[in-house]
């Protein structure tokens, strides 16, 4: 009995320093620059809409249903999905925009996991018509989420998705 009981604290001990050691946070973004001007690039990322033309997940699963409501590119616009095991379900919230600069958006993912993350679009001028967008999101890891953090890493699994997707957007927006 007092082996099994050593055995529980020490499995109870290892869960706490884990929890302690894992990642609470998570930002993972990435940038492309696309021979286009500000002006035609940011109306263009603030429709949920068009971003199904470009989005990595919207290639995966081409059937996946889609609603949407408010106006499209405004605060308060949402785009639900539901689709494949590659893609799950949930739904993306704009909930702030500068204008020409930085879009922020609030991601409710469903299934395969509750979570919500930000996500956000950045454009700003390069050189010589051209404009820097960077996409990226970030949130925190729960508990007992933020364990598995520590043998995963959210960059490697969500920023070649991002590298897709601008690289879709920047082939759009130079046709």
């Amino acid at each position: 009995m007092t082996t099994l009981l050593y055995i529980l604290a020490g499995i109870v001990l290892l869960i706490l320093i884990l929890a302690m050691l894992a990642p609470k946070t998570y930002d993972v973004s990435r940038s492309i620059v696309i021979d286009s001007p500000k002006d035609k690039v940011f109306p263009f990322l603030r429709s949920l809409k068009k971003q199904d033309e470009w989005s990595p997940w919207a290639k995966r699963d081409p059937n996946m249903h889609k609603e949407y409501r408010g106006n499209d590119g405004e605060v308060g616009s949402v785009s639900y999905w539901n689709g494949n095991k590659e893609v799950g379900e949930g739904e993306q919230e704009i909930t702030k925009i500068v204008d020409g600069k930085r879009i922020e958006g609030e991601l409710r993912f469903l299934k395969p996991w509750k979570s919500e993350s930000d996500c956000y679009f950045e454009t700003e001028d390069a050189e010589s018509g051209k404009t820097k967008v960077t996409w990226g999101f970030s949130g925190k890891n729960k508990f007992p989420f933020s364990i598995m953090m520590l043998f995963m890493s959210m960059d490697k699994m969500v920023g070649k998705d991002f590298e897709e997707g601008l690289a879709s957007l920047k082939g759009l927006l130079e046709k």
